[in-house]
């Protein structure tokens, strides 16, 4: 039999249960006059057997700390009582979509150590993700969520301010002074030690919030509050050092996370990509890119859980460099390393995003193509950058220049810093040679719509420009000499020459993708016998006049008109045609239509396909 709810502050009440559920009597009655309480964490739903003892009527909000059962299977309980659910926003989809996460999930052959498993059966209804880094009041009580990684990617800790104590939900990132409930739980990857490294970096971000006592989800509530912080970091950075060839500082990484370059302009060692720091006489900052702040490695997995922004590096910012404002970030490219915090950043500082004009479509909708690595969400831009032009930031002026190569759609941003002409290239090639050597490999990637002739352009653009400095996404700072940029504007046409004696191009203009067919969107959702628009654009190979053929697929029982699309092209000419396609009555994921293919003599088959989920109307 589970112990009897107790005190532990003024309204405050433990109570035991598969973990600790705390429940928070509001201050004030609620307008009907019922005495409310939130709750972190629900456990098995014991809170809800306890209300009558302790004179609370009912329960308005669960606010979570993590996705495991032991925290969560309560909550259809919780929902049947009419309580809000409210969980991390990295771990949202482990709780209103856990059933994809089991239909999808890997369990043959598995590397994948990390307890993503450890959820749900089935999924419950989200009212909606907590504010990370904000105060909110939520059902009549004040409190602030701020990111805790650890013990999963996305765990949260809640701050409340009660009688003059600063008191910290923690969940299962500590569980005593100095300890953790559960080490297997921090495994997020075979070999790598990223879970506890975040713990680290976690318990000494919550210590610098000073909080007067730890309330866990498993364990006794803890008085000293920043020693018990303190030593778990301690002994937490020592386990980490036990698995690596080399100590890792990682009190270092947080607090000195910004190396300067020049005296205006820093690099965040700490974050993955490569982030950079403009910083104007007013006190203000613009970065480039800003993907995942203060990193300790991927976890394995590509799903929404696997992966964590947040703001980390920014009190350093703030407390180094004088930093009063962030009111500008620049995206180089779509890419989720370079944008993932993007819009954390903006919610909590209210940092404008700024794309060029070519990668703000592609943030804004990321079903829209089939391209690689892009975020979860949308991510709509605060201002369109025009390519080729130049925009005023404070004293800086920045030049926007079209860089395909990586990708299509990716840009250079050119300034002017402390006399250092400085040339931000993002992921266009890597820097992988030897101290004092200099050796580039083009980081061209096929299905992020790499050309033939796009290296050789870049090489171009930097010549013209001649900076000073070569900033990357993911290597070191490379300072340039005009025999740098001719070895870069080389490697580029050695890059092109062996695709010509590779690919039958004398042949067909295959492109250095061979695709001559795209489908938009790629990815779509619509409930039953909906009409959906899509485009086919489609090129000519040949050297002469060809006919294009195209002739859409679909599952049975959907409808598509025309059946046929036909279009005479000219040599090397890129046309679209567009068709109409009606789903079926059923409610399905990841339906796959395709269009078959024929230019000329040369038939391609079913050469391009967009994947469509037909889905009730609260998922569309």
């Amino acid at each position: 039999m589970s112990a009897a709810p107790r005190e532990v502050a003024r309204g405050v009440w433990l109570v035991p249960d598969t973990c600790n559920v705390y429940l928070i009597v509001a201050d004030r009655p609620a307008e009907d006059g019922a005495r409310t309480a939130i709750a972190i964490d629900f456990g098995a739903g014991a809170a809800l057997d306890a209300l009558p003892a302790l004179g609370i009527d009912r329960i308005t909000d669960v606010l979570m700390t993590h996705h495991h059962r032991d925290q969560a299977q309560g909550l259809p309980r919780a929902v049947d009582h009419g309580a809000r659910i409210h969980v991390p926003p990295v771990e949202v989809d482990l709780f209103a979509r856990v059933d994809e996460m089991w239909a999808t999930r890997t369990l043959d052959n598995d590397y994948n150590v990390r307890q993503d498993r450890f959820s749900l059966l089935d999924p419950v209804p989200v009212h909606g993700t907590v504010p990370e880094y904000r105060w909110w009041t939520v059902g009549g009580v004040d409190v602030r969520p701020l990111p805790t990684p650890g013990h999963t990617v996305g765990s949260v800790s809640y701050l409340v301010h009660r009688d003059g104590e600063r008191l910290a939900f923690t969940g299962d990132l500590i569980y005593a002074p100095g300890k953790v409930w559960s080490l297997a739980a921090t495994q997020w990857s075979y070999t790598a030690t990223e879970g506890p490294a975040m713990a680290v970096l976690s318990c000494h971000l919550l210590a610098d919030e000073r909080p007067d006592r730890l309330l866990p989800s498993h364990g006794d509530v803890m008085t000293d509050a920043v020693a018990a912080l303190t030593l778990l970091a301690e002994r937490m950075n020592a386990y980490v050092d036990s698995r690596r060839w080399h100590d890792w500082n990682l009190v270092d990484r947080l607090r000195n996370p910004y190396v300067p370059l020049t005296e205006h302009l820093l690099l965040n060692r700490s974050s993955l990509s490569c982030s950079y720091v403009l910083l104007s006489r007013t006190g203000e900052a613009l970065l480039v890119d800003y993907g995942y702040d203060m990193t300790t490695g991927l976890p394995t997995g590509q799903d929404r859980a696997s992966r964590r922004p947040w703001l980390a590096s920014l009190p350093a910012l703030k407390k180094q460099f004088g930093v009063t404002r962030i009111s500008a970030v620049l995206a180089t490219h779509y890419h989720d390393d370079h944008v993932a915090g993007m819009p954390l950043l903006r919610d909590v500082e209210g940092t404008e995003i700024w794309a060029p004009e070519h990668v703000a479509p592609v943030l804004a909708d990321p079903w829209e193509h089939d391209l690689p690595c892009q975020w979860y969400e949308p991510i709509v831009a605060d201002r369109s950058l025009p390519l080729g032009e130049t925009v005023r930031w404070n004293e800086y002026e920045i030049t926007v220049h079209d860089q395909p190569g990586h990708t299509l759609f990716a840009a250079a941003f050119e300034v002017e810093v402390d006399g250092v002409k400085v040339v931000f290239t993002g992921d266009q090639q890597e820097n992988l040679g030897l101290p004092g050597e200099r050796r580039e490999i083009l980081n061209y990637q096929y299905r992020n719509r790499f050309r033939l002739g796009d290296y050789v352009a870049s090489a171009q653009l930097y010549r013209r420009i001649a900076p000073g400095l070569l900033l990357s996404g993911h290597w070191e700072p490379r300072t340039t000499d005009p025999a740098y940029l001719e070895y870069l504007l080389q490697a580029g046409a050695n890059l092109d020459e062996l695709h010509h004696e590779l690919l039958p191009l004398d042949e067909l203009d295959l492109g250095a993708d061979g695709v001559l067919c795209r489908l938009y969107p790629y990815r779509a959702a619509a409930e039953p016998h909906s009409a959906l628009d899509y485009r086919a654009v489609v090129r000519n190979p040949h050297a002469s006049e060809a006919d294009a053929v195209l002739t859409p697929v679909v599952p049975h029982g959907w409808a598509v008109e025309p059946s046929v699309a036909r279009a005479t092209l000219a040599p090397g000419e890129e046309r679209e045609l567009v068709f109409r396609v009606t789903t079926g009555d059923a409610v399905s994921r990841r339906n796959r239509l395709a269009i078959d293919v024929t230019i000329g003599e040369l038939r391609l088959g079913q050469h391009v396909e967009a994947i469509v989920d037909v889905v009730v109307a609260e998922r569309v």
